[in-house]
């Protein structure tokens, strides 16, 4: 009897329950392209221009539909998988079709996962719409848009037993394992705060109306935010080579809290060994106009700091670790151990995090989940029905910690949370502060 892959990863929820990994020959020989995993992208800006790339390389992978709300942007992507196709008739055929709708793709009914990269306030709901279809999902951070969001994406995960990763590929990068492995290894010894730098909160959507070309569905762009007319800033017009500004605002976005916030805090979090915990008071600054300062407080006394700086800086009784991407610093005493910053340091940051690797964490208790890819790591785990590196509990708490953050600065109040049971503490909050209202019909 024969099972191809998509039998398996439509089958392989229901044992879950029960961790076990496939003897590396079932997927070493050459995939047959009906049996890839077939996907679909919802969102094709420049972040799933990136993915798709990274995706539709990978043997394993079959893409057969874009979507996207501009036509534009769903044409050159829907083009793109059919060049793919056509120069590499080995990997399949070169057919791809493109949606308006996010729901009309997901209901093909041939679709093994999708791939979310759709702005903040436009995750959550294709989310819990494709694990419902019984579909995997790949997800751009944060998470979600707001904190009960986070909480429903966790509990539906569960639900439906699939696999999800968030965007946060920083744990998929050598240098921030290695900085999250000495700190949990007590390099530094006992931990008294962390510094992590991300920029502002978010901000109230004050943008002026601009006319509109034909050829984007507005309304479903705002989906269910607020209503308002259209600015390019929000979603710039055709094929476009940077990151737009929607993020910034709040409506959509969650400012840098919720965009770089979500990387490094995500980080602050896998070396505090909270990823199944969290925060228990978020204190804002004392100046209500200031745009960094919040502080989180954690069990153990250790505090978790808003402020300009390296990227994530941990520091310990006996030293301190700086991490950023391509950036590494391992210092004991006062004295600088190891470390990479700039090409004026001579070395490499392989060079440092090998050295420290050798002399520090060879013997080391504790070893962290270790990725060297993002993307194929979430394939393995549709393989192997393993969580993958940035779960929907990693990414769902993350997400969690940037809201809580936003939410003190917003509201200039000190938020008590409790992280077992993912609500405010009494009296640290108030309930509507965890999500938000939607525009209909997306309120149902």
């Amino acid at each position: 009897m024969t099972t191809n892959r998509r039998t398996f990863l439509k089958t392989a929820a229901a044992f879950s329950a029960a961790p076990f990994l496939l003897p590396s020959n079932v997927w070493a020989a050459e995939t047959n392209p009906n049996d890839r995993i077939v996907m679909g992208f919802i969102g094709m800006g420049k972040q799933s221009r990136h993915l798709m790339s990274s995706f539709i390389q990978d043997k394993r992978v079959q893409v057969v539909a874009v979507c996207d709300v501009d036509t534009t942007r769903r044409e050159d992507a829907r083009q793109r998988v059919i060049d793919f196709y056509t120069n590499r008739p080995e990997m399949g055929a070169a057919e791809c079709a493109g949606y308006n709708d996010f729901r009309e793709l997901i209901g093909r009914g041939d679709l093994d996962a999708v791939c979310i990269a759709t702005p903040d306030h436009w995750h959550t709901i294709p989310i819990l719409t494709a694990l419902e279809a019984g579909l995997d999902v790949y997800c751009e951070k944060p998470l979600t848009h707001n904190i009960q969001q986070a909480i429903d994406v966790m509990e539906a995960v569960d639900k439906h037993g699939r696999v999800l990763q968030t965007g946060s590929m920083q744990r998929s990068m050598e240098e921030f394992r290695v900085a999250c492995e000495l700190v949990r290894n007590g390099a530094i010894g006992k931990i008294s705060h962390v510094e992590c730098s991300f920029g502002p909160p978010g901000r109230p959507c004050d943008l002026p109306e601009e006319d509109m070309e034909p050829g984007l569905d507005w309304d479903m762009w705002i989906g269910p935010g607020p209503m308002r007319p259209y600015n390019s800033v929000l979603s710039p017009r055709g094929i476009h080579d940077h990151f737009p500004d929607w993020r910034s605002y709040k409506e959509y976005g969650g400012g840098m809290v919720c965009d770089w916030g979500a990387h490094h805090l995500d980080i602050a979090q896998w070396g505090l060994d909270m990823d199944a915990s969290g925060p228990e008071k978020i204190v804002p600054p004392e100046d209500p106009a200031a745009v960094e300062g919040a502080v989180m407080h954690y069990d153990g006394d250790i505090q978790v700091i808003h402020k300009d700086g390296f990227g994530v800086h941990f520091y310990g009784a006996g030293g301190e670790v700086k991490v950023n991407r391509g950036r590494f610093e391992f210092i004991l005493d006062g004295k600088r151990v190891a470390g990479f910053v700039d090409r004026e340091d001579g070395g490499s940051l392989e060079s440092a995090i090998l050295f420290v690797q050798d002399e520090y964490l060879k013997d080391a208790k504790i070893k962290l989940y270790a990725s060297n890819d993002h993307i194929r790591d979430f394939l393995g785990c549709m393989e192997s029905r393993k969580k993958p590196i940035t779960s929907e509990q990693v990414g769902g708490r993350s997400a969690i910690c940037c809201h809580l953050m936003n939410q003190a600065y917003y509201n200039h109040e000190t938020l008590r949370w409790n992280p077992k049971r993912l609500r405010f503490a009494l009296g640290g909050g108030k309930k509507e502060w965890l999500t938000e209202n939607y525009r209909e019909p997306w309120n149902a």
